[in-house]
């Protein structure tokens, strides 16, 4: 293995495609090419290695890698650079072989998102001329192997931060590749958990996101040798002095257990935010997805969630045209996001996947049938979005103050439903949480005020003085 110290400043350029777990990927890649000679850079000609972070859940996500590996022969030809190409990820995991086959002599490194913390020894074997590709799934823990983030790099990284607690996922959902690329759930050690939050706060984090395929599966060992879940973990990330707020996404339905649902009564930093994926309000096609929960139970878990938090958000997941999905079945899509009231949603044409049960399922959807009925969900969904920016209006809620804004003199902030606030306000109020009057509504962010001390002592006048 080269050491640092032979190693000249290179440049790593990563292009992330996908979910947040590739963004939280990308960030461990970099970190663990850091010690070896490696700085990121956002220009593309002056790398010395290109990385490809690749996600399989988009349509033709294969092809575009493909596409992307041409542009990049393409760019080489055009500069006369001669830098290393690594495809990472998922589609990566599923179809390595197949990469290093169609794209010989475009690339040079292939591996799966269970490799990267090998991947200053693999990028050594590639630079010896060999096309390496590691898709095997690695008996040793990744994340006890990569070194840590330098505090200074973590800072210019922001004040949220993302914090992959659980990989994988055993419910084999029948559209779904991530039990195939990513592996069996797994759930990091309580005390690695902890230790990678410490770090990330220290450095200035105020908010971290915890992340996992299916994150409210999390069964991480504490020091004791207990078994924990979400809730508790989330409990212990809240004793963390300097952290203010606490998410977590994806979940999945079945995994919504008790104590989860009380954290979000009882844990303050806890976000009033929660990403529950449905895919579908029908009750054939989550048999036929093999989603294990049907439209009654997901609606009687919303509603206990709201019980507890009645100022919580929902967000969620629907895929459209999947086989089999009659008209009555699309309605009852539509249904179940009118009577849910979607705060944001993700929508999606189900596409084929290679090797998942739904590639093989008959009566596919024709293409115009997918299109036509994604739109009038979208258009449902955009709706919904922005009724409830408006009803935002007029309310007052804390926002974290993140970086300067687009105009001169605003800052930009979340506030705790993970919308885009701009306010004027001072620089040096970033990093901090203020209370803020929402003004207006647009149609991806809201605007506000910060409310003044005497503002808030009148306020709190008017409010204690309206009869119960």
């Amino acid at each position: 293995m080269t050491t640092p110290a032979e190693l000249r400043p290179k440049k790593l350029f990563i292009k992330t495609y996908g979910c947040q777990m590739n963004v939280y990927d990308s960030d461990r890649m970099a970190d663990a090419l850091a010690p070896h000679g490696y700085e990121p850079t956002t220009v593309i000609d002056d790398a010395d290695l290109v990385v490809l972070n690749t996600c399989h859940i988009r349509e033709k996500a294969s092809e575009k890698v493909f596409s992307e590996l041409g542009r990049l022969a393409e760019i080489k030809i055009e500069t006369g650079r001669d830098f290393k190409v690594a495809v990472a990820g998922c589609v990566a995991q599923a179809e390595g072989e197949e990469i290093a086959r169609r794209a010989k002599g475009r690339v040079d490194l292939v591996f799966g998102p269970q490799s990267y913390h090998r991947l200053p020894d693999l990028l050594d074997r590639a630079s010896a001329g060999e096309l390496v590709v590691e898709t095997d799934f690695p008996a040793e823990d990744k994340f006890e192997h990569l070194p840590d983030a330098a505090p200074k790099i973590i800072r210019a990284r922001g004040l949220t931060a993302f914090l992959t607690v659980q990989e994988g996922c055993d419910k084999f959902c029948s559209f779904c590749v991530v039990p195939y690329t990513r592996g069996a759930e797994t759930s990091r050690p309580v005390e690695q958990v902890l230790a990678e939050a410490r770090r990330l706060v220290e450095a200035g984090v105020r908010e971290i996101t915890l992340l996992g395929q299916n994150v409210n599966a999390y069964h991480g060992l504490d020091a004791r040798g207990r078994t924990i879940g979400l809730g508790a973990l989330c409990e212990r990330l809240a004793e963390l002095e300097g952290l203010a707020r606490i998410r977590y996404t994806t979940s999945h339905p079945s995994d919504m257990t008790d104590e989860l649902i009380e954290a979000h009564r009882d844990n303050d930093k806890l976000m009033p935010w929660l990403h529950l994926p449905v895919q579908s309000g029908s009750d054939a096609i989550l048999k036929s997805m093999n989603r294990r929960h049907s439209r009654a139970d997901y609606l009687r878990l919303i509603d206990r969630i709201k019980a507890v938090r009645p100022d919580i958000a929902m967000s969620g997941d629907f895929i459209v045209g999947f086989p089999g999905e009659t008209d009555a079945d699309f309605e009852q899509t539509l249904s179940i996001v009118r009577e849910v009231g979607y705060a944001s949603a993700y929508t999606f044409k189900y596409s084929i996947r290679p090797g998942t049960p739904g590639a093989d399922m008959p009566d596919q959807i024709p293409e115009d049938i997918k299109t036509e009925r994604l739109a009038r969900l979208n258009d449902l969904v955009t709706a919904q979005m922005r009724g409830f920016a408006k009803a935002c209006v007029g309310r007052t809620m804390d926002v974290l103050l993140e970086k300067p804004g687009r105009m001169p003199g605003q800052l930009g902030g979340r506030s705790p439903y993970l919308q885009a606030v701009h306010l004027v306000a001072p620089e040096s109020l970033i990093g901090t949480i203020q209370p803020v009057l929402i003004t207006a509504a647009g149609n991806n962010s809201i605007e506000g005020k910060i409310v003044t001390h005497s503002e808030r002592k009148t306020a709190s006048v008017v409010e204690s003085s309206i009869p119960a």
